[in-house]
């Protein structure tokens, strides 16, 4: 039995803190989904502008009116890439002759000449033996890929996969 003087919450008092925050719940909780996914939205958006930014230095830095070995968007059969280590190197197929040149006159170089597409780095030497190199972008690889066109021209992609449409980011 309770005692003389005690006090509790009557039902009705009961139903209505329990409404009170049903309504907050069912306000609240769709934002907090719409900003975590604005939140991805944003950072995809960033990092696309931190590679456009990083060729449009090389370019500056090194009077480039044509990126030597883009890493094109070819239709069906392109593949893009999120290696940002080195400079598209296409020395092993084709040697440098077709090579533009830095401001020193040295050919572009992409390290030890491996095959394969490797973004915005370049031998600022070029003397085949070391490679001191000037990055353009501080990450290793990038969460999406991309393609850069011989004008400098950036497309973003959900993966590697060209082929596909709805894989490419166009904002």
């Amino acid at each position: 039995m309770p005692k003389r003087g005690q006090r509790g919450f009557t039902l009705i008092e009961l139903l209505i803190v329990v409404a009170i925050l049903g309504v907050l719940a069912a306000v609240i909780i769709p934002n907090v989904g719409r900003f975590f996914g604005r939140g991805e939205d944003e950072a995809r958006r960033t990092e696309r502008h931190n590679v456009e930014s990083a060729v449009v230095a090389l370019m500056t830095e090194n009077g480039l009116s044509v990126i030597p070995n883009p890493v094109e968007y070819t239709g069906a059969d392109g593949n893009a890439v999120n290696d940002m280590t080195a400079f598209p190197d296409s020395t092993s197929a084709c040697g440098t002759a077709d090579k533009l040149k830095d401001p020193d006159g040295n050919d572009y170089q992409a390290g030890l000449d491996k095959d394969g597409y490797v973004l915005y780095q370049h031998d600022i030497t070029a003397d085949g033996a070391t490679s001191p190199t000037v990055n353009y972008i501080t990450l290793s690889t990038t969460q999406y890929y991309y393609t850069c066109e011989a004008d400098g021209t950036i497309r973003q992609w959900a993966d590697d996969d060209t082929s596909i449409a709805a894989n490419e980011y166009t904002d």
